[in-house]
């Protein structure tokens, strides 16, 4: 739902800020590892987490899309909830935990305060295969590749109610004899001939 909050931190402790985006304060929970990167600045860009329980909505705030990611990863497994997946942050860099989950290093899970060793054992055996996968820079989600003009100027024509067939047919011509033209300048242009 909330990609990023940018705003004034009006308020920071190690646990929480309060981020003034808008005019609207939000409560935002973070971890150490994201307070030690944010607890020099006014202004910051929080990667969120919103988390749902029958009883709360919470935010969960990450300095960097890699925490977030692994964040993402934690809370996923079974007996793991968004407050244990914070303390495991917390406790030790996510760079540090990715490492161990891929080693398999129960010990070093297993010393971060509220995990036991069968909880480390569960971390490990259901995210090691995911983080080996991704490789060495899984901290480092991919880039969202920005679709061309054209790409978007067919979704539009698409989602306005014409045949995918007779707008991509119309915008092909239309690259033909003008290939700069705007995401906006594209579809004006197939408007006319639709």
């Amino acid at each position: 739902m909330y990609e990023y909050f940018k705003g004034k931190l009006v308020f920071k402790a190690p646990t929480h800020v309060i981020i003034e985006v808008a005019g609207i304060g939000y409560y935002v929970h973070i971890s150490l590892t994201t307070y030690s990167q944010i607890k020099d600045q006014e202004e910051c860009k929080l990667f969120i987490s919103f988390q749902v329980r029958e009883d709360a909505h919470t935010l969960y705030g990450f300095a960097t899309e890699a925490e977030r990611h692994l964040f993402g990863h934690l809370i996923s497994v079974s007996g793991i909830g968004p407050n244990t997946g914070r303390m495991m942050l917390s406790s030790i860099t996510p760079e540090e935990i990715q490492q161990a989950i891929i080693m398999g290093q129960v010990a070093v899970i297993q010393k971060i305060k509220g995990i036991g060793p069968k909880t480390a054992q569960r971390v490990i055996l259901e995210l090691q295969d995911k983080l080996k996968k991704q490789g060495p820079d899984a901290l480092i989600p991919l880039p969202v590749s920005k679709p061309s003009s054209s790409e978007e100027a067919l979704t539009a024509l698409v989602m306005l109610g014409f045949p995918k067939a007779q707008a991509e047919k119309a915008l092909h011509a239309i690259l033909l004899a003008e290939p700069d033209l705007s995401v906006e300048q594209l579809i004006k242009a197939a408007l006319k001939r639709l």
